[in-house]
């Protein structure tokens, strides 16, 4: 693939390796980018996006971590396989944890806010309510 366009937000709190690698695995979940297709070498892609070079090659190492693509010194790299949607989804559940635990919640506010967006779209129904903490009796 000789061009690839994605947007990075350099003000978003999410890191920018972070947008990349989401972008590209969703690209690639998608079918919009297929196996054997070469992702542009990341000095390339660094300069067309206004980013460090290291930025670029931290969102493919990660890529290539996930088998999502691969890099060889002749070929540059390349998307691997097509990325199953649940293995998309996990990769976004593990930034939205990181994210949430960064900005100091706890484990079980950050699980709150899940079942929440569940109840917003509906697909609660596999969901248990979140067990409520044993309230405290004061004694007389």
């Amino acid at each position: 693939m000789s061009s690839l366009e994605l947007f990075v937000d350099t003000q978003s709190a999410i890191p920018a390796y972070e947008q990349i690698r989401e972008q590209i695995t969703t690209l690639a979940t998608t079918g919009a980018l297929r196996e054997g297709d070469r992702l542009p070498a990341a000095r390339t892609f660094a300069a067309d996006l206004g980013l460090a070079v290291g930025t670029v090659q931290r969102a493919y190492r990660e890529l290539e971590a996930a088998g999502t693509v691969t890099s060889r010194r002749r070929t540059g790299t390349v998307v691997a396989a097509q990325v199953t949607v649940e293995e998309d989804v996990r990769w976004a559940a593990e930034g939205f944890v990181e994210r949430a635990l960064g900005s100091g919640l706890s484990p079980e506010q950050a699980l709150d806010v899940v079942r929440a967006a569940l109840v917003s779209v509906g697909r609660d129904r596999s969901v248990p309510p979140a067990p409520k903490p044993p309230g405290r009796v004061k004694a007389q």
